[in-house]
């Protein structure tokens, strides 16, 4: 081989790697996202429906995951009130339907002192251990003479979380959480590594009437998880049918990819109707709202 044919040869090579390369990477690309998707109990309660409806409904609508949102007088998941006997039993119920939960939400009693809200939460986050679950969450606080006590709370309660290995996250809920500004604030206060965001972006609508693509692009490097709503409008409707209502979830979810999101994403809210059937057929919507969007991504 002559020097023209070996540059010629080396140049032809050269170029099929890079085609491959970028191929490669468009396909890679064109996979979209695979971002785990599970549901909350929320669209399954209310009058003549239990836990147990929650976790058939969950099931039959497609989902393997499911978090421990919304309580009842019967079900307190992880309150600090909650009983050894019961949390038991609720672990069995769970892996008895074929799912895995993997959250569960703080209830604050804000009129106690630091000390003693410390000791309520420092149990349930034990009881969240127990459970297996890997995140527990935090909607902030309303009113604002109770923010530094929060604030103090959040911090002794992120490094006990990580210490049981479980993730200790804010969900915006208007107040001391409503939007970036107000999340920005609660983290520079509690100042933990382990205290990060599950975005709601349906509340920011509902609470603030703010933008939540806007409101995101502040804090999207923080985001480890996401809560799925849509809403209609301020103090709005939030019982509806994704791509109805005012939440780009195309716009939010391609900023959270870029920040480097990894999921999950749980669907709270749905078209509901009146009866188990009509929210287990809303639950199932939603789903495959975001399996087809996150495919697409």
């Amino acid at each position: 081989m002559n020097r023209r044919q070996f540059i010629r040869t080396a140049a032809v090579a050269t170029t099929a790697a890079a085609t491959l390369k970028f191929s490669t990477a468009e396909a890679a690309e064109a996979k979209g996202t695979n971002w785990p998707i599970g549901c909350f109990n929320r669209p399954w309660v209310g009058d003549n429906m239990t836990y147990e409806t929650a976790l058939i409904g969950v099931k039959a609508a497609g989902y393997k995951l499911t978090g421990l949102l919304t309580t009842t007088k019967e079900d307190p998941f992880i309150k600090a009130e909650a009983t050894p006997e019961y949390l038991a039993a609720l672990k069995e119920k769970i892996a008895a339907h074929g799912l895995k939960a993997n959250m569960g939400a703080l209830r604050l009693k804000n009129e106690l002192s630091v000390e003693d809200s410390i000791k309520d939460v420092r149990k349930q986050i034990d009881n969240a251990k127990f459970l297996g679950l890997d995140f527990i969450l935090t909607f902030g606080v309303d009113s604002p003479k109770y923010y530094e006590n929060y604030y103090k709370v959040m911090a002794d309660a992120a490094p006990y979380s990580q210490e049981h290995g479980m993730k200790l996250v804010l969900k915006p809920h208007g107040g001391g959480s409503g939007a970036s500004e107000e999340i920005i604030r609660c983290m520079d206060k509690v100042k933990q590594p382990n205290f990060k965001i599950w975005y709601d972006a349906g509340n920011i609508i509902y609470y603030t009437g703010k933008d939540p693509l806007e409101q995101l692009k502040p804090i999207a490097e923080h985001v480890t998880g996401f809560c799925a709503k849509d809403c209609d409008k301020e103090k709005g409707d939030v019982w509806l049918e994704f791509g109805t209502g005012k939440v780009d979830f195309r716009a939010v979810f391609s900023e959270l990819k870029r920040a480097g999101f990894n999921g999950p994403v749980m669907v709270e809210c749905c078209k509901k109707g009146k009866t188990v059937e009509e929210a287990t057929e809303g639950a199932r919507k939603n789903r495959l709202y975001l399996e087809k969007l996150f495919a697409s991504l």
